[in-house]
C-alpha cells in the first residue's frame, strides 16, 4: 500500500494519451492532479473513476505514490516518472525533443524488413548483414 500521497491517473481512450484526475475533470498536466493523502479519499476516487470508464472516455484507472518536493508533486516510481514526461514514441514530443538525450534513440529512417528470398516460399527471408 502507498505509504505518501497518491495521484489518479489514466489514458485518454481516443488517443492514449496520460490524463490526471483534478478532482473534477480530467486534465494533461500532472500539476493540475488531486493529492489523495488519505487511503479512503484515494479509493473513492478511484471508485468514481469507473463512471470515466463506462463512458468510454478513459482506460486503466489506478493510483500512483507521489512525493512532495519543493512544494511539488514527484511520482515515487519510474514507471510514473517516464508517463508524466510525456510519449516517448515521437521524436518532436517529451524525451525526444531533448537532443542531450537524442544518442540514445533511433533518429533515422525505420529500418526495412528484409526481403523474401525468391523461390525459398512467403517465410523465407534473407537476413544477411
Amino acid at each position: 500500500m502507498a505509504k505518501g500521497p497518491q495521484i489518479l491517473t489514466a489514458n485518454r481512450l481516443t488517443d492514449g494519451a496520460v490524463l490526471y484526475w483534478t478532482g473534477t475533470a480530467w486534465a494533461e498536466p500532472m500539476a493540475e492532479a488531486a493529492l489523495y493523502d488519505e487511503v479512503e479519499a484515494a479509493k473513492a476516487a478511484l471508485a468514481g473513476a469507473a463512471r470515466s470508464v463506462a463512458d468510454r472516455l478513459v482506460i486503466n484507472p489506478y493510483l500512483f505514490e507521489v512525493r512532495i518536493a519543493d512544494g511539488i508533486a514527484v511520482p515515487v516510481k519510474e514507471r510514473e516518472r517516464v508517463r508524466a514526461a510525456g510519449p516517448s514514441v515521437r521524436r518532436d514530443l517529451g524525451k525526444q525533443a531533448d537532443h542531450t538525450l537524442a544518442p540514445r534513440f533511433h533518429i533515422g529512417p525505420a529500418p526495412q524488413p528484409p526481403a523474401p528470398v525468391e523461390g525459398e516460399g512467403p517465410e523465407a527471408f534473407d537476413v544477411s548483414l
